[in-house]
């Protein structure tokens, strides 16, 4: 389930971005799936759409996670609007989440793995305006399959 709404103050960004790459993988082992069933003789069909609900499912969680964590919690509109270097940081993590967003939604539409690419790669250029340096260290130690 994803994180509620209540103002708790309690949030584990990184962990969030873990899953967002966990998901990516998830998402590539169902592509490679599908694509081995559609070239099998005797296509198990049950096994196909279990692939497919299941890509669908985990596109989706990156789609609801940006929206209802990132982008209703984590990533704010500076107090001062005329500061042109947090606007520009605001602007840029915007800018990102909404590229992941759409390109959760095109690998649900396709089994295209370049959409992951594009989510995982926007997801480091995120890290890289959202964390610090040591809390960028401890997300590149985790791979989930690149």
């Amino acid at each position: 389930a994803f994180h509620c709404q209540v103002p708790c103050g309690i949030f584990a960004d990184k962990m969030r971005i873990d899953m967002l790459m966990e998901d990516c993988a998830t998402i590539e082992k169902a592509m490679t799936m599908i694509e081995t069933i559609e070239g099998a003789e005797g296509l198990n069909r049950n096994q196909m759409v279990r692939w497919i609900m299941t890509k669908e499912e985990h596109a989706a969680g990156i789609q609801e996670t940006v929206a209802s964590y990132w982008l209703a919690q984590r990533i704010k509109a500076p107090a001062d609007r005329t500061d042109a270097a947090a606007m520009t940081k605001y602007y840029t993590q915007l800018e990102l989440m909404h590229g992941i967003t759409v390109s959760a939604m095109k690998s649900k539409q396709t089994i295209d793995s370049s959409h992951l690419a594009r989510i995982r790669d926007l997801a480091k250029q995120f890290s890289a305006t959202y964390f610090s340096e040591e809390d960028q260290k401890h997300l590149a130690e985790h791979t989930f399959g690149e």
